[in-house]
């Protein structure tokens, strides 16, 4: 955003915008009128994303692995930086290790809590100080329907998002005093490059999986305060 361009009022940070849920949610938030930072490992995917947007100008891409804590830092700090404020923080990024309980190691487990868990808890934590500033701002993580019914293979990933969830409920009862609100949307089967690296089409047909925007669609309702009803709910959305 350059210095001639007037203050945006509404701001969100998109974790996981180079693809999928993350990209639909931040073409969906930049159509609402808000100002999208894009979060992921690749730049060139989140530039393409980016270009994508309605006056692509108005939004920041920062390649980062919000999984490290520095970097998570790093993302709120520039944010606020560049816009001085954030309405809502979208936690999108995650990862998906399909591994029997037997044959889980030490670096599955840490990979999925890392990406899954910390690289959640890393943002909210550094950002709450803005929300408590604001006295206002709303959370939304995209977590699974496995942490209700998980799927054999996904011991390390069910529980791994079972803490975002925890994450969300924790959110509600601190958040009450300062005016912040937090929400998990569990969704099954979206038709992502996630799902199709552990699942076939002749185990899950295209047809039954959801495409990435309806997801989005309900996550965004939840960012810009369509669905503050749900404030400290899981919100499980079966394929």
């Amino acid at each position: 955003m350059s210095d001639s361009e007037s203050p945006v009022r509404l701001v969100s940070i998109v974790t996981g915008a180079g693809s999928g849920i993350g990209a639909a949610c931040a073409r969906m938030l930049a159509d609402a009128g808000y100002a999208v930072v894009l979060v992921g490992r690749r730049y060139d995917m989140l530039e393409s994303v980016r270009a994508s947007l309605c006056e692509p100008s108005r939004h920041l891409s920062i390649p980062a692995d919000v999984a490290d804590s520095e970097r998570a830092a790093e993302v709120i700090d520039r944010t606020v930086d560049a816009f001085g404020r954030i309405d809502a923080l979208v936690l999108a990024a995650g990862t998906a290790p399909k591994v029997p309980i037997d044959q889980t190691t030490e670096a599955v487990l840490e990979e999925a809590f890392f990406v899954n868990a910390f690289g959640k808890a890393f943002p909210i934590v550094r950002a709450w100080p803005i929300f408590k500033r604001q006295r206002s701002g709303r959370v939304v993580v995209v977590s699974t329907i496995g942490t209700l019914d998980p799927f054999p293979g996904f011991f390390a990933y069910a529980a791994s998002k079972a803490a975002a969830d925890s994450f969300v409920r924790s959110m509600k009862v601190e958040g009450k005093a300062i005016g912040v609100k937090a929400f998990a949307v569990n969704p099954g089967a979206v038709e992502t490059d996630m799902l199709r690296k552990n699942f076939p089409e002749s185990v899950v047909p295209r047809s039954k999986a959801l495409p990435p925007e309806a997801i989005a669609s309900i996550v965004v309702a939840c960012a810009t305060g369509a669905r503050d009803e749900d404030n400290g709910k899981v919100i499980p959305v079966p394929s």
